[in-house]
């Protein structure tokens, strides 16, 4: 979030650079680290976030903004952080509208967590742990998820059809995917995957998602990247630059 005030920070230049050459930015502005804050969010930090966001939106003006990516990891570590956060998105999110009233504004959950899934366990959500309660906490233009279903389906075909669906019963705001991706190589041990695979839930992925009013869909990783697996799997292009199946498969839609 602190990028925001640095004249050189990648906000401001994806931003200032996106009419040159005609893309549209979507800015997503982190607070916490796997669910525990970068800073605590005490008044001086909120008044430093909520005027670094109200700033950029007023000069750059944004289609989109989010504040807070993933943020019900925070709700599952901490209730308090939790609710201090909700309290501050809610401020900005006002501020932000009357400097930039076109821009829309939201904060991005985890899906899977969201309906109560155990990553790695390859069984159904648990409805006890689901956390749909979390969006009526927030003003929201649109609401925005990440999704990794390869971490709880070993196949694309084992997703339930309403699995997606799901999210229009609990809001009939438009929805943002704002991180997509499954894996191409043969592993990990038990979750192997393919590059057939990986295009295959491409396929499944819209299919599921095409009665939702979708406004962002956004796969994560273009190549692969020097991370943990899956994720390091996830490229639609190989590191050649060769496109994977998955590629043909997501310009085609």
């Amino acid at each position: 979030w602190n990028e925001l005030i640095a004249d050189n920070g990648g906000p401001k230049v994806v931003a200032g650079l996106a009419k040159n050459y005609g893309y549209i930015p979507v800015v997503e502005l982190s607070f916490h680290s796997n669910g525990e804050l970068i800073r605590p969010l005490d008044e001086a930090v909120r008044q430093q976030y909520k005027a670094g966001a109200v700033s950029f939106a007023e000069k750059f003006q944004p289609a989109y903004l989010g504040l807070g990516i993933e943020v019900n990891s925070v709700y599952q570590k901490s209730a308090a952080d939790f609710e201090a956060f909700v309290g501050l998105y809610n401020e900005t999110y006002q501020a932000i509208k009357e400097k930039s009233p076109n821009t829309k504004v939201f904060t991005v959950f985890q899906l899977e967590e969201m309906k109560g899934y155990t990553f790695w366990s390859a069984g159904p959500a648990d409805p006890a742990k689901s956390q749909w309660l979390l969006l009526d906490k927030f003003q929201a233009d649109i609401i925005a998820f990440t999704t990794y279903p390869g971490l709880v389906y070993k196949d694309p075909s084992g997703i339930p059809d309403d699995y997606y669906l799901e999210i229009a019963s609990h809001t009939s705001k438009p929805v943002a995917f704002t991180e997509i991706g499954w894996h191409s190589k043969d592993s990990p041990l038990g979750w192997e995957s393919s590059e057939e695979e990986q295009s295959r839930f491409v396929e499944r992925f819209f299919a599921l998602t095409q009665k939702l009013d979708r406004k962002i869909i956004i796969w994560s990783f273009l190549y692969d990247q020097n991370t943990i697996e899956p994720f390091n799997s996830m490229g639609l292009l190989r590191g050649d630059s060769t496109p994977r199946p998955a590629w043909n498969t997501w310009i085609g839609k």
